[in-house]
């Protein structure tokens, strides 16, 4: 039985990742943390009303450090000693940029919207993710962020986000590299283009629920010899 803590989970992949791992047996999936800025989710209160004390909800803004550190603190007092098994980071923000990348002004907010966060998030638990065995983090990342298929999405007006992706994609490669000797596994994972607010609505490829199923099963598969 696995613990597991998402960040954004108020909506989007966020929250279907929450309802996914909430249908599942609990001999497979413990304690849902679902985490984000503020309890104003409807689905996600719903979530956590009918889940019988398994989704917990934690304010935690993944911008702040303060907030970040107190979360971590309630987490720890919820856990009574026990481990997280699994982070999901999975807070990012996606804002269009006209004229492309020569008029891009927003590379500092969206940098520490979806890169510095996933940091600070990751640095706050790894004390709770090393008492358990199973310690994986879990990036959402994006194949926007692929260097070799930049010049097939250069045409989207979204350079901030292409940036700031594949600097997270090496950002976990830099965590799976450190601390593998600890038994780690950190893993960026694209979960495809879904339905969503941020992935573009019905425009999209694939519903969120595919996408968090599809999520859900790497994470489970997961070992050390598939980190990043």
């Amino acid at each position: 039985m696995t613990t597991y803590l998402i960040t954004g989970s108020a909506r989007g992949l966020g929250l279907a990742l929450v309802s996914h791992l909430a249908s599942l047996p609990r001999t497979e999936v413990g304690t849902i943390f679902a985490t984000s800025r503020q309890d104003n989710s409807p689905a996600l209160k719903e979530l956590v009303t009918s889940s019988s004390g398994r989704v917990v909800f934690v304010p935690l803004d993944a911008t702040d450090q303060p907030s970040i550190k107190s979360a971590a603190q309630h987490v720890e007092q919820l856990l009574h000693g026990n481990p997280l098994g699994v982070l999901v980071n999975n807070v990012g923000v996606q804002r269009s940029t006209k004229g492309g990348v020569e008029k891009m002004e927003d590379l500092n907010e969206t940098f520490h919207a979806n890169v510095t966060s996933t940091h600070m998030v990751t640095q706050a638990f790894l004390p709770l993710l090393r008492k358990g065995d199973r310690k994986l983090v879990t990036n959402i990342s994006t194949t926007v962020g692929s260097i070799n298929l930049a010049h097939i999405y250069q045409p989207n007006s979204y350079p901030s986000y292409s940036i700031t992706k594949a600097a997270l994609n090496m950002l976990t490669k830099q965590y799976a590299l450190g601390l593998a000797d600890e038994g780690f596994t950190f893993l960026a994972v694209s979960p495809g283009w879904l339905q969503t607010d941020l992935g573009g609505g019905s425009m999209a490829d694939l519903p969120v629920a595919t996408g968090a199923q599809a999520v859900t099963e790497i994470m489970q598969k997961a070992t050390t010899a598939q980190n990043v």
